[in-house]
C-alpha cells in the first residue's frame, strides 16, 4: 500500500519530465492534522453557527467552536548508512491544507467558491539535519516553521516563521532568511505599484525581506532560554514607479524561557516569553504573531518609523494526577502603527484604520479523566480588545466537553478526540452592540451559545 501511493505520487511529479522513473528510496511517510464536526448556536438566527470568540483575535480564548480545516503531510525520507550514532537524514515534506470561509465543504457539497473552499500548500521544503554526521543542518522551500504553542488557542506566539525562504543551523543557533508572500489586502502587505519601462506599465511589489537570528540555551536543570533577533527591510520604489515609496525597515527582539515542573506524572512545564517589534516588524493580529504582517496605517511619509507592538505569553501545564491536568495561559498585546494618530488613519490604500489597540486574554483547561478513553474537558475565558480609543470590548466564555479518547491514554496530548462541545460567551455592552464578534455579525444579544461535535487529531 505504502509503496503503491509512493509511485502514484512520484508519477504524478514527474509526468512531465522523464519518460522513465527509477525508485530507489521506498521510506514514505503520511501524517494528518485536523478538525471536523457539526455545530449549531441555539439561540442564533437560524440556529446557524459562529465562532464566539472577539473579532481580532482569532482562536484566541478556545478554539472549540473552530471552523472545519484539515491538513495532509506525505513526506519522503533518506537516510544514508554512516559510521557513528549520527547520520544526515534528508526530508522531503508537503503540506496540503484544506479549509472552508464559508461553512461546510467535505461531503455532498456543490463547488466552492473562492469565498468557500481554500486550498494551501504552507510546506513544501527539502531540509537535511546532521549533514554527513556533523552538527550542521539546512533547509530551502516554504514551511511551518514553529514551536511552542498555547494549543488551547493554537496560538504559536513567540517564534512562528512560517514563510518562503532558507535557513541553516549548527547545534543551537539558527540563521534563516525569509520572503513573505505579498498581497495587497488592507492590514497585511500593502506594497503594491506600477513601473513604468519601455513605454510598458506592469505591476511591481516591494519585496520584505526578513532575516533571523535564534539561539538556545540549555541549563543544567533542563530548562532552556531562547533568544531572538529579526531585521526587517522592504526598498523604496524607483523613479518609474507611478508612486512614490521610501525604504523602510524594522527590528524584534525577544526572550523565551521553559522550565520543566515536578508533579506526580510527567510532561508538566511553565512557559514565559517577551517579545518586541518595531517600525515595520510590528506584526502580530488577528490570532497570527507574524511579526512582518505589519499593523496600523503609515506616517504622513509613508513609512513605520515609530511602530511597535510587544506581546507577553504565560502558558503552563500541570499534570496533578493520573486524573487531572490543568493547561493554563495569560497573552497582552500592545500594538501602535506608523501614525501619530490615537484612534484612525489613512492605509496605503486610502481605507482608515485603527492605528492601535491592545489584546488581554486569560484563561485555561481542566481535564478530568474519568476513565483512560473518556476525558471531562472544562475550559474558562475572559478576552478583551480595545482599538483606538473606542470603549473596550470583552467577552467571558465557557466550554463543557465530555471527549472520547479511542487510545485509551489519561494524556493532555492523546488524540484523536471525539468530543461533544457545549460554550457559552458572554458579551459586555460595547462587544454586544457594535458586533465584536462572528457570532454578533448576525445576533445582537447579551449571551451566543453553541453546541456541537467535533473531532480534533493529529496522526503521524
Amino acid at each position: 500500500m505504502k509503496n503503491t501511493l509512493l509511485i502514484s505520487i512520484i508519477c504524478l511529479l514527474s509526468i512531465s519530465g522523464s519518460s522513465q522513473v527509477v525508485i530507489t528510496n521506498t521510506n514514505f511517510s503520511l501524517g494528518t492534522t485536523g478538525r471536523i464536526g457539526v455545530g449549531l448556536c441555539p439561540n442564533g438566527e437560524g440556529t446557524m453557527w459562529k465562532p464566539l470568540n472577539l473579532s481580532g483575535q482569532g482562536s484566541l480564548a478556545g478554539r472549540m467552536e473552530q471552523n472545519d480545516y484539515m491538513d495532509i503531510l506525505p513526506a519522503i525520507h533518506f537516510t544514508p548508512k554512516l559510521n557513528g550514532a549520527d547520520s544526515t537524514n534528508v526530508t522531503f515534506q508537503v503540506r496540503l491544507g484544506m479549509y472552508s470561509a464559508n461553512g461546510q465543504f467535505i461531503g455532498n457539497t456543490s463547488t466552492r467558491t473562492d469565498k468557500g473552499l481554500t486550498i494551501i500548500l504552507p510546506e513544501t521544503y527539502i531540509e537535511a539535519r546532521n549533514i554527513m554526521g556533523s552538527r550542521w543542518s539546512a533547509w530551502a522551500g516554504v514551511r511551518f516553521r514553529r514551536y511552542d504553542d498555547i494549543h488551547i488557542c493554537d496560538y504559536f506566539y513567540f517564534d512562528d516563521h512560517s514563510a518562503q525562504g532558507f535557513g541553516v543551523s549548527h547545534k543551537n543557533t539558527e540563521l534563516t532568511m525569509l520572503m513573505p508572500a505579498s498581497t495587497d489586502s488592507a492590514g497585511v502587505f500593502p506594497y503594491n505599484y506600477e513601473v513604468t519601462v519601455a513605454g510598458a506599465t506592469n505591476p511591481a511589489i516591494r519585496q520584505r525581506m526578513v532575516w533571523i537570528g535564534e539561539h538556545s540555551i540549555h541549563f543544567k536543570n533542563g530548562s532552556t532560554m531562547k533568544l531572538l533577533g529579526e531585521f526587517h527591510t522592504v526598498p523604496a520604489s524607483s523613479k518609474n514607479a507611478s508612486r512614490s515609496y521610501a525604504a523602510d525597515h524594522g527590528w524584534v527582539a525577544g526572550v523565551k524561557y521553559s522550565n520543566a515542573i515536578n508533579t506526580s506524572l510527567p510532561g508538566s512545564f511553565n512557559q514565559f516569553s517577551v517579545r518586541c517589534g518595531t517600525g515595520i516588524a510590528n506584526g502580530g493580529d488577528n490570532g497570527n504573531t507574524f511579526t512582518w504582517a505589519t499593523y496600523g496605517p503609515p506616517d504622513a511619509n509613508g513609512k513605520y518609523t515609530h511602530a511597535y507592538s510587544f506581546t507577553t505569553v504565560e502558558h503552563i501545564l500541570l499534570n496533578l494526577s493520573k486524573n487531572i491536568s490543568i493547561n493554563g495561559y495569560g497573552v497582552f498585546t500592545q500594538s501602535h502603527g506608523g501614525s501619530d494618530n490615537p484612534n484612525r488613519d489613512t492605509y496605503f490604500n486610502g481605507t482608515q484604520m485603527y492605528n492601535q489597540k491592545r489584546d488581554i486574554v486569560v484563561g485555561g483547561r481542566l481535564l478530568y479523566y474519568a476513565t483512560n478513553w473518556l476525558h471531562l474537558i472544562g475550559e474558562a475565558h475572559y478576552a478583551s480588545r480595545k482599538d483606538g480609543i473606542n470603549p473596550e470590548a470583552n467577552m467571558w466564555k465557557f466550554s463543557f466537553a465530555p471527549t472520547i479518547a479511542p487510545l485509551g491514554k489519561q494524556d493532555p496530548w492523546c488524540r484523536p478526540h471525539i468530543r461533544l462541545v457545549f460554550s457559552a460567551a458572554r458579551y459586555n455592552d460595547y462587544a454586544r452592540d457594535n458586533h465584536y464578534s462572528p457570532y454578533l455579525q448576525i445576533n445582537q444579544t447579551r449571551w451566543g451559545t453553541y453546541i456541537g461535535v467535533k473531532t480534533e487529531w493529529w496522526l503521524f
